[in-house]
């Protein structure tokens, strides 16, 4: 059985439906706020943006009890509300960081669509940029 045929034996489809178009909606707003970090224009709007994205998926998979997104999501979640303190452009190492979790939650929304289990939170993930050098 696969995340999906999971979801659908404990939860309502029209619940299951409208979390699979908001996550997807989420996954394909990422990648281009992750990019606008490092515009020192649009670093806060993203920042903000991206914890919403982040606090949302959170939220979400909590409901459903997808633990692999809840603890991916809560990590994400607490870096982002380190970056929302800080005045400046967000550096590359930590835009890197943030890209590859990106691939990991459209990784994850491929696994929704295929019905296959989650696949594994790579361990680089784990691991927090430096977040304070330029």
């Amino acid at each position: 059985m696969g995340i999906r045929s999971g979801l659908e034996a404990n939860f309502d489809f029209e619940i299951i439906d409208e979390f699979l178009d908001h996550y997807a909606m989420m996954c394909e707003n990422m990648e281009p706020l992750i990019i606008d970090l490092g515009n020192i224009e649009r670093v806060h709007r993203s920042i903000e943006e991206l914890f919403r994205i982040f606090h949302n998926i959170k939220s979400a998979s909590g409901y459903l009890q997808i633990q692999p997104m809840v603890r991916l999501a809560t990590f994400v979640e607490d870096a982002l509300e380190q970056l929302r303190l800080r005045e400046n452009v967000v550096n590359e190492e930590t835009i890197s960081w943030l890209i590859n979790v990106s691939d990991m939650f459209m990784q994850w929304q491929e696994d929704l669509k295929m019905d296959n289990e989650l696949s594994k939170i790579h361990f680089s993930l784990l691991i927090l940029p430096d977040m304070e050098k330029a």
